[in-house]
This record gives C-alpha cells, sequence and structure tokens, in this order.
C-alpha cells in the first residue's frame, strides 16, 4: 500500500474517530450539567441546613464531617452524603439502641401497644427514608461528576485526534508532491536503457 494512501486512510479514520469523541464529550458534558443542576435543584426545595458547628447536636468526634458544613445549606452531593451518613445515621443509632427500622417495626407490629416502640418505628421509618433520598442524591451527584471527566477525555482526545489527522493529510500531501508518477518513472527507466 503506497504511504500516501495510508495517510490518508489513518487521517480520515482519525477524523471520525475525533468527531465521535467530540460528540460524545459535548453529550457527557450536558449529561453532567443537566444532573447535577437537577440534584442542586431539589436539595435546595428542601431547605436542609446544617446545625451551627458550635451546635450541641454536633459536638462528637463523630460528626466532624458535619461541622465542616456548620450552618451551610445542603446543595450538593458530597453535603448529602455527609448530613446522611454522618448526622442521620449517627442520631439514628440512638433510637433503639442500634437496632434498625426493620427489626424495630416487626416488634412494633407484635405489641402494637407500646408507644415507645411505635415512636422508635415511625423515628427510624422517616429518618432512613431521608437518608436515603440524599444518599441516592449522592449518587447521582457522583455519576455527574463522572460524567464530566469523561466528558474532559472525549473533548481532549477528539481535539488530539483532529491535529493528529491534520497532520496526515498535511504528509498525505506532502508525500504525493514527492512521489512521481508511476509513467513518469517508466519513462525515466527507458531513457536510461536507451543511452
Amino acid at each position: 500500500m503506497p504511504r500516501r494512501t495510508l495517510d490518508l486512510l489513518l487521517s480520515w479514520t482519525g477524523l471520525v474517530v475525533a468527531v465521535v469523541l467530540l460528540v460524545a464529550g459535548g453529550l457527557l458534558l450536558w449529561g453532567s450539567s443537566f444532573v447535577e443542576t437537577q440534584v442542586r435543584d431539589q436539595l435546595a426545595e428542601q431547605r436542609i441546613f446544617f446545625p451551627p458547628a458550635e451546635s450541641p447536636a454536633v459536638q462528637g468526634p463523630e460528626f466532624a464531617d458535619v461541622r465542616e458544613y456548620g450552618g451551610e445549606q445542603l446543595l450538593t452531593g458530597p453535603q448529602a452524603e455527609a448530613y446522611a451518613n454522618d448526622f442521620i445515621g449517627v442520631h439514628l443509632e440512638d433510637v433503639a439502641d442500634g437496632r434498625t427500622y426493620a427489626e424495630v417495626s416487626g416488634e412494633a407490629l407484635a405489641d402494637p401497644g407500646n408507644e415507645q416502640l411505635q415512636e422508635q418505628a415511625q423515628t427510624l421509618f422517616r429518618g432512613n427514608a431521608l437518608r436515603g433520598l440524599l444518599l441516592n442524591a449522592y449518587a447521582f451527584w457522583t455519576v455527574s461528576q463522572i460524567a464530566f471527566a469523561a466528558a474532559l477525555v472525549s473533548l481532549i482526545g477528539g481535539a488530539v485526534l483532529v491535529v493528529l489527522s491534520a497532520f496526515g493529510f498535511l504528509h498525505a500531501r506532502s508525500t504525493r508532491r514527492a512521489e512521481r508518477p508511476l509513467e513518469l518513472q517508466r519513462m525515466e527507466a527507458a531513457e536510461r536503457r536507451a543511452a
């Protein structure tokens, strides 16, 4: 295969792959922005604020991550994770001596007259529901961050391939000038033989 043909084949392939990467990068960037905006908007509507760092509710060492966001409104995935695990989760452990909602609700159903069990079951249910929703927000936020990183890789890869394809086309063009047509080579060989 002539060098020029190889250059053109590789350059066109690189250009097609570059277009695919650039389109994918753009879509990933849009997806990342969409998910991040949705998570932020949904969290903002809930109007959840971290307790102030000096609040007695967050003074133990297990609340260090919560104190980091002291007084701020919960708007991001990392904040949702900290609030869910390090604030709600820690407080839920104290509700029924570390027992889960599934354990307490079974007991509450078996003993409907026990008000303490009924209250514990309700508190655990509500706390776990909010905790689960916040952890879902954190998961989607994480997906948006992964999509953003993938978008950057795709866009950079696409740009590099565009540049390499351009060099390939330039090389193919210069190779064409350097290569002499086969007919001209035959005529020169015939002249040498005749001489």
